[in-house]
């Protein structure tokens, strides 16, 4: 599902390169769970963002089910994103100005779900997280736990293939 080969990542600062990843392989099959572990500063993030194909600035080979990543354009990258990867971020990345409903909707109208059918899936993942209550509460309105809850619902809403979480715990 997922291979990176010779994955790197660095910043110049002048003659100099400060490498933030080098020389990383792995190979992720479906199905599988991974926790990747490391000290402050190791690259976990950026990693994450690699494969979230949030980020483009990188070098080497990343397969995602079976599309070269490398090769591919912004808008390609993007919608393969859209369609297959949810993501919990570190600081969850809520929108301030949505509600959590407007906020559990954004994913399904990436993906083009009609109306009626997005009112449905958004109303069972308010009942299935147990924040129905919420609906109607903007980010600034929720204790750090619930907006940690949103995060997740919302990563999970559109049934994705791959579920990044960054630090989801805190």
């Amino acid at each position: 599902m997922i291979q990176l080969r010779n994955i790197e990542k660095f910043y110049e600062h002048g003659p100099t390169k400060t490498f933030v990843l080098r020389r990383v392989n792995l190979d992720i099959k479906e199905g599988e769970f991974v926790s990747i572990m490391g000290p402050s500063g190791a690259g976990k993030s950026t990693l994450l963002h690699i494969i979230g194909m949030h980020d483009s600035a990188w070098a080497g080979e990343f397969y995602f089910l079976e599309q070269p990543i490398h090769r591919l354009g912004k808008k390609d990258r993007s919608e393969l994103y859209k369609k297959h990867i949810g993501f919990v971020f570190q600081s969850y990345h809520l929108l301030d100005d949505l509600t959590v409903y407007e906020n559990l909707e954004i994913p399904l109208s990436y993906r083009n779900v009609k109306k009626g059918e997005r009112e449905s899936i958004v109303c069972d993942v308010l009942d299935r997280f147990s924040i129905v209550g919420k609906k109607d509460l903007f980010p600034n309105q929720l204790s750090g736990g619930q907006q940690q809850l949103v995060a997740v619902a919302r990563a999970m809403i559109a049934n994705p293939k791959v579920i990044l979480a960054d630090e989801p715990t805190g």
